[in-house]
């Protein structure tokens, strides 16, 4: 018999609330931008009182702050990037062919997800200085993310032998980014495989032997 204790009615209940604010802000932020929706307005496309929301969140700022964390990660769960069990399957392949292909497949997942919101936290940072608190400039866990695949890629067989871990980190952090996904994706109409496969393709070109 499992030990796990599953949720009560009223903890899945408040999870179900969660999941319709931050589901009702994305889309609203996105359509409208952040600066100019308000917090009553997520209130009337979720079908919550406005107070639910300052219960649970806050603040807008707050909100807009969980909405990248859940959005990055695809789910509410509290498990971070590199301990996602496609990002620790990708570090732990054979050989560097096998992990960039599941690295850039892992990536790509996060990228189509993250890239609608991207532009709007560009904006929001860039008019309300709170919000660009809220990941201060001396940390950026996107290249963190970057460098520890970097780390594990340079030290498998089929790695270019002259590539450095610095040098690595670089091209994953410049070529796997939100920026060239939405200009590939959303500006010039590609697919996500096809661009899963050129991100690969190109990727392994730079950091794998011939």
């Amino acid at each position: 018999m499992s030990d796990v204790k599953r949720p009560g009615k009223r903890a899945r209940k408040a999870q179900e609330t969660r999941r319709r604010i931050l589901a009702a802000a994305l889309e609203l932020f996105v359509q409208d931008g952040y600066g100019a929706t308000n917090l009553q307005d997520v209130a009337d496309k979720a079908g919550v009182a406005i107070q639910t929301i300052y219960f649970v969140f806050g603040n807008k700022r707050a909100l807009l702050k969980e909405l990248v964390d859940v959005t990055i990660a695809g789910d509410d769960q509290p498990v971070a990037t590199m301990d996602r069990p496609w990002y620790l399957d990708a570090l732990a392949a054979d050989t560097a062919h096998d992990m960039l292909r599941a690295h850039v497949a892992g990536t790509t997942s996060v990228l189509e997800r993250v890239a609608p919101i991207g532009k709007v936290l560009d904006a929001a940072c860039a008019s309300d200085p709170e919000v660009a608190a809220l990941w201060p400039d001396d940390t950026d866990p996107r290249y963190l993310v970057q460098e520890t695949a970097a780390k594990a890629l340079v030290g498998k067989p089929g790695a270019r032998a002259e590539m450095s871990v610095q040098q690595a980190a670089d091209i994953l952090y410049g070529l796997l980014s939100p920026e060239l996904y939405l200009l590939f994706v959303h500006a010039r109409g590609w697919s996500r495989e096809h661009w899963e496969q050129w991100a690969f393709q190109t990727l392994h070109t730079q950091l794998c032997a011939d």
